[in-house]
């Protein structure tokens, strides 16, 4: 009987690709000198910029187990087209009976996704989606399910390239240019930290800082000419 054990390990190596362990199983034989216990992992890696890959192996201990199945994610690393934060369009991956649909997003609005779908999306750089998942919810099935759609993801410059056509903005670029209004600017946040620090934030949106006083102290009299 399999015994499922999840397991949260994030690691990051000289290749700079991240690791999570997404998974840990159990199995026990029966032997004739009694059971004898195996393990496998289900391992995900990727750069958060567009590459990912996952792997799964068994080994005689966790450790093992663990180091076989994120060579063998590396070995599986494979390249996501991605708009923004978010993916280019809505996209349906299937593996037997386990579907799931990932779904564009506006910025700010985060990963919706269970456990297993989120880790998989974060590797690959996706910080903005919603999915649905539908049949089985077993891991190993959801997390092939995921690359079977990710694969299928093309960018509409690929479109234009293949009909020979000039297509106009997408409704996932408009959502990304619209929800970009609202969030704040590493350059507005600043602004915020030094008002709070020192000056006060004028109406304009900027930073009041204070003059310096004139010379002699603010109690100084003005200067008057002696004619």
């Amino acid at each position: 009987m399999a015994r499922r054990n999840e397991r949260k390990d994030d690691r990051r190596d000289e290749s700079g690709l991240d690791s999570h362990t997404l998974n840990i199983y159990r199995t026990a034989a029966t032997v004739k000198g009694g059971r004898r216990f195996s393990f496998g992992a289900l391992v995900v890696v990727g750069d958060r910029r567009g590459r990912v890959g996952y792997g799964y192996a068994k080994a005689k201990d966790v450790p093992s187990a663990i180091e076989k199945a994120n060579k063998k994610a590396k070995q599986n690393v494979k390249s996501v087209s991605l708009e923004g934060t978010t993916i280019p369009h809505e996209v349906l991956g299937r593996n037997l009976t386990a579907k799931v649909k990932m779904i564009p997003a506006s910025p700010g609005t985060g990963v919706v996704a269970g456990t297993t779908v989120r880790a998989v999306l974060e590797m690959a750089g996706v910080t903005d989606c919603l999915t649905k998942c539908f049949g089985s919810t077993t891991s190993m099935n959801v997390v092939k399910a995921v690359f079977e759609g990710l694969e299928n993801i093309k960018p509409a410059a690929t479109f234009a390239e293949l009909r020979g056509v000039e297509l106009e903005k997408t409704e996932t670029a408009e959502k990304i240019e619209a929800g970009s209004r609202f969030m704040v600017s590493t350059t507005a946040k600043k602004k915020v930290e030094g008002a709070s620090e020192g000056g006060s934030e004028d109406s304009s949106g900027g930073v009041a800082v204070a003059e310096p006083p004139a010379e002699g102290g603010a109690d100084a009299a003005p200067e008057t000419s002696k004619d």
